[in-house]
């Protein structure tokens, strides 16, 4: 497997990250087949698994701490903090109401760090990610508690995730300012079926030299195979806890359905499985390093991990751009992170 940059941190990762999201309560409650998955995935090659605090509570971690046993110094191990999604939206991590328990503010980053490390059994993350932008928290203020956190020897490097591209920019000019260390990574939504982010974040990423590890590279399901026209929805964890993006009889989701039906027809046309053809259409964008993929099982692995050796002619890429054009999202919701100016309406009216 060849390695890649990521960014300017000198650390080599391979073209594929390991995401441990399905990991715990959230998808594969048992601890050994879980751990089973990420050591395949570590034979395999991938040297780079992303985890974070919130996935089942903290369980994700713990699962990734024991997979990791005896082989911790050859991974590049990341890990997110900011506050509990998933199943029970808007909650925090820590006690349920404290607001202090969530967020991106120096108090919260280097208690929860501690708890990272713990679950994870390790003295160091080599990449320290916020999971979502805090409009209540100064950037300096979180770019300094990282900071320290990097100087300490805690972390290695730090990144963001689902960033717009004017807050990444804010947030070199406020390291610049102020003799801070940058965000090196940006972790944002990207697939065949999302994407907005090569309007503007994708070039700032590259601009600023930033390592890019798109989330979500098959849409959630969506570009699996199992969304087809004339079959029924299949059941899923995920849909349970966001229905309103997999509701079928959605027009926005019927788009998406026209979409994948035509991307499998050229994948099929293209000796290729949809979801290699997924995967490999990521990775082959110039600014990105490594799509996170989430297999729950180790068939969903298998199936996978063979986009590494991918390379997709310009025709076929032509063909994508005729059916999702560049820099469209077909559909909202999946972008991941909705701006307060646009979420609130009392910072739009007078």
């Amino acid at each position: 497997m060849e390695y890649r940059s990521l960014g300017r941190t000198g650390m080599q990762v391979s073209p594929l990250c390991l995401g441990a999201m399905m990991f715990g309560a959230w998808g594969e409650p048992d601890h050994d087949t879980s751990v089973g998955i990420i050591h395949r995935a570590l034979d395999a090659g991938i040297n780079f698994v992303d985890t974070a605090d919130v996935y089942s509570q903290g369980e994700s971690e713990e699962i990734v701490g024991k997979a990791l046993k005896g082989r911790r110094d050859d991974v590049i191990l990341a890990t997110k903090f900011h506050g509990q999604m998933g199943v029970d939206v808007g909650a925090p991590m820590g006690t349920p109401g404290d607001p202090n328990k969530r967020g991106n503010s120096r108090r919260w980053i280097l208690a929860e760090v501690e708890n990272s490390l713990r679950r994870l059994q390790t003295d160091w993350i080599d990449l320290y990610q916020v999971h979502r932008p805090d409009p209540e928290t100064d950037l300096e203020e979180t770019l300094g508690a990282l900071t320290d956190l990097q100087r300490q020897g805690k972390i290695r490097a730090f990144g963001c995730s689902t960033y717009p591209a004017h807050q990444v920019v804010e947030a070199h000019w406020t390291s610049e300012r102020r003799g801070l260390g940058r965000f090196v990574t940006e972790q944002p939504p990207y697939s065949l079926l999302v994407r907005g982010i090569e309007r503007d974040l994708l070039p700032v990423a590259q601009r600023y030299g930033m390592g890019v590890l798109p989330w979500s590279p098959l849409a959630g399901g969506w570009l699996s195979g199992r969304y087809r026209k004339g079959r029924d929805a299949p059941e899923s964890r995920r849909a349970a806890r966001m229905p309103a993006r997999f509701d079928l009889s959605d027009p926005v989701n019927q788009a998406k359905l026209d979409a994948v039906e035509a991307l499998a027809v050229l994948a099929e046309e293209s000796g290729l499985s949809l979801v290699h053809l997924a995967l490999a259409f990521v990775m082959q964008h110039p600014a990105v390093t490594s799509p996170i993929i989430g297999p729950r099982t180790l068939e969903h692995l298998e199936s996978q991990v063979g986009a590494a050796d991918v390379t997709l002619s310009s025709d076929v890429l032509d063909r994508i751009d005729e059916i999702v054009p560049p820099g469209r999202t077909l559909a909202a919701s999946d972008e991941g992170y909705v701006a307060p100016a646009v979420a609130d309406k009392r910072l739009r009216r007078r």
